[in-house]
């Protein structure tokens, strides 16, 4: 009972930090973007904070408010929880796979958390899934004021298939106290995270980010969360929008990377 109203206190507390912060950001709705979705007709929003200056964007603000399932965005989140509760001795312990047949070729194969959150490796993420348990996932999401906090019945599904959902906006703040290091959890996990998830570098910008897609409702979602640096200015984003076929899935990038463009982020 002790441990659950911390949890719940430590939750409020969490989700308190970010709506402050968050609600205390000038926001500004560009209904002028909403056509770079139309036109590929897949329904979609884009939320982009800029702590630095105060300052949110908003595309379809209506469905940035709209929990979906996380599925492999949840793998950030994932690792912070493996770290810190000691599951793996850290982001290079090699994991294994399970052996078995998967859909994806490069799955199969033992793998640290650092090589398998690069290509998505969910059986290895199961393994994590089964160390940590169910309760000390509800302990963690609790702790950590991640989406709606449920894991129900299935360790190994829970933010694949449900009942786990998390909004863009939520993902934005959530991504927001990582990059700050606010979260409860240890810096040191949370610096890690943060340089598990780099994807792209130049000369003054910096990518970092994690895709998802879920087939479990029709149509399918896919997400594309992270931030991007450029000089000391840190910009956080979360993209999710409807998937109605494999070659969907590559528009989660080059739509965010297209309207970080328009907003004149990068």
């Amino acid at each position: 009972m002790l441990r659950f109203a911390l949890s719940f206190l430590m939750s409020f507390v969490i989700l308190f930090s970010a709506f402050v912060s968050m609600a205390s950001a000038q926001t500004i709705v560009r209904s002028d973007l909403e056509d770079v979705f139309a036109r590929t007709g897949l329904g979609g929003t884009f939320v982009v904070l800029t702590p630095s200056q105060n300052r949110m964007i908003l595309i379809n603000p209506g469905r940035a408010k709209e929990r979906f399932i996380p599925a492999s965005t949840f793998k950030i989140a994932n690792s912070l929880i493996a770290l810190n509760t000691d599951v793996v001795a850290d982001e290079n312990e090699v994991i294994p796979y399970g052996g078995k047949r998967q859909p994806i070729k490069s799955w199969e194969k033992d793998m640290s958390m650092r090589d398998a959150i690069k290509i998505s490796n969910v059986p290895v993420y199961q393994e994590i899934a089964s160390r940590v348990g169910r309760d000390r996932y509800l302990d963690w999401l609790g702790r950590l004021g991640y989406g709606n906090q449920q894991v129900g019945d299935d360790v190994q599904s829970f933010w694949l298939q449900g009942p786990l959902k998390i909004s863009a906006l939520e993902q934005v703040g959530f991504l927001a106290q990582l990059i700050s290091k606010e979260l409860p959890a240890s810096r040191s996990s949370q610096s890690t995270v943060m340089d598990m998830l780099k994807l792209e570098r130049s000369d003054d910008e910096t990518l970092f980010g994690k895709t998802g897609w879920t087939n479990a409702p029709d149509p399918d979602i896919g997400w594309f969360v992270g931030w991007i640096t450029k000089g000391e200015t840190v910009h956080v984003f979360a993209l999710n929008m409807d998937i109605k076929n494999t070659a969907d899935a590559k528009l989660r990038k080059s739509i965010t990377k297209l309207l970080l463009g328009k907003l004149e982020i990068i």
